[in-house]
């Protein structure tokens, strides 16, 4: 059987860095998780990293792979280099994904590990720009497709079955 990769938070599980969760309520997401195709994982937390915990963006100018190729770092809110916990948990996430038949993973926007087309600035800011996180290049890199919460719909057409 095919699973999904899903972030902990949309899931509703409280593992972001503000100790909240960024649920998302929808039908075929209700359906697969009954059906136990659902694979939760956070890959922050995988990686060592606390909740709550302060907020960490990936360095203006770079993404996701610039951060695996150690070209770019994850920075939190007070200048601290938290690019090992993200890495680590990016490939937490690979691992899991391939022993547990994950072709396919809907994870949280903007995140510095999740984001698969919004990141933050990278300047604490609040700011956004075009980009993704760590965990979404490794998937990808692995060949897994990523997908946003926005583009459930999407998603369905390919994971229906």
């Amino acid at each position: 059987m095919t699973r999904l990769l899903v972030s902990a938070c949309l899931l509703g599980q409280k593992v972001r860095y503000d100790g909240r969760a960024k649920t998302l309520l929808h039908d075929c997401l209700t359906g697969w998780q009954n059906a136990g195709r659902v694979v939760a994982f956070c890959p922050e937390l995988a990686g060592g990293l606390p909740v709550p915990r302060l907020p960490a963006e990936i360095e203006p100018g770079y993404d996701g792979d610039d951060v695996l190729a150690g070209r770019a770092k994850v920075v939190d809110y007070e200048g601290g280099d938290v690019t090992a916990a993200f890495v680590t948990g990016a490939r937490m996430a690979v691992d899991l994904a391939r022993s547990r038949g994950c072709n396919y993973a809907l994870l949280t926007e903007a995140s510095p590990s999740c984001g698969s087309a919004v990141l933050y600035s990278g300047h604490h800011d609040g700011g956004r720009r075009d980009g993704f996180g760590v965990t979404t290049a490794a998937l990808r890199g692995a060949g897994i497709t990523v997908y946003n919460p926005a583009q459930i719909d999407a998603l369905t057409s390919q994971f229906a079955g």
